[in-house]
């Protein structure tokens, strides 16, 4: 479990209990004040016990140091670290060539349903309504939009006869609005966990599509779900949509 101390792999480590067959050996973490049920490691080349996957659920900063060791073990990787470049996307891809890679931006198998959703929606009210992302997270996440925010920005271009600009902000815009673009929204604030919302903005109607996680733990075992799916696959690389697809 990399980062096992953080936020996240704390409310994993919790949930693992909960799964048959599935069993935290290790854990990696530069902070190891904490105490867990299974030895962490401060350096991943220290680490010295079997493992078949490992979870990713830490910085953009320790990638390449998380994905070197899954590909130099050839064991599975989940990675579920969310701000990844462009790069390190790519990177995912070249890898998946050696092991199998789960990679999604976001762990909530309701997230992706949405997804889903509002590609359908996409393609019947293209041409007359307009399209608007909201997403709102706690005032400790740092990237911005999330990247939940921009997948289903993708998603939705990918069903459009008219590819659509991506308008971040408006303040700078002194224009009406067009209609080849999707805004995006990005709300920082308190605790909030996890909330994306798109609208399809008519003439006198609104449709609205809308995912709310209350808890980590929607995340948690997503996260968990993707680790027993992928852990016996071939090579290559998976997402959400695979697993829905199996359960």
């Amino acid at each position: 479990m990399s980062g096992c101390n953080g936020k996240m792999g704390q409310v994993i480590t919790k949930l693992s209990s909960q799964f048959d067959g599935l069993k935290i050996v290790a854990g990696y973490d530069k902070n190891d004040a904490v105490k867990n049920p299974y030895p962490v490691f401060t350096d991943l080349k220290d680490c010295d016990v079997d493992i078949d996957v490992v979870i990713d659920f830490s910085h953009p900063s320790a990638f390449n140091s998380v994905l070197d060791f899954a590909v130099s073990r050839r064991v599975a990787l989940v990675m579920a670290t969310t701000g990844l470049s462009q790069a390190n996307v790519k990177s995912l891809e070249d890898a998946s060539g050696a092991i199998p890679i789960f990679f999604s931006s976001n762990m909530s198998l309701g997230v992706n349903l949405v997804v889903d959703l509002v590609k359908k929606a996409a393609k019947v009210l293209e041409d007359n309504f307009d399209i608007e992302i909201i997403e709102l997270h706690h005032n400790q996440k740092i990237d911005a939009p999330s990247g939940t925010a921009l997948t289903i920005a993708d998603a939705i271009n990918s069903v459009l006869h008219q590819k659509r600009d991506y308008v971040f902000d408006r303040h700078s815009r002194r224009k009406k609005r067009s209609k080849g673009e999707i805004g995006i929204h990005s709300i920082r604030g308190g605790t909030i966990v996890g909330e994306h919302s798109v609208i399809f903005a008519g003439n006198d109607e609104i449709i609205e599509i809308k995912h709310t996680a209350t808890s980590k733990e929607v995340f948690g075992i997503g996260a968990l779900k993707a680790a027993a799916f992928v852990v016996s696959k071939e090579p290559g690389l998976y997402s959400m949509k695979d697993l829905v697809e199996n359960i």
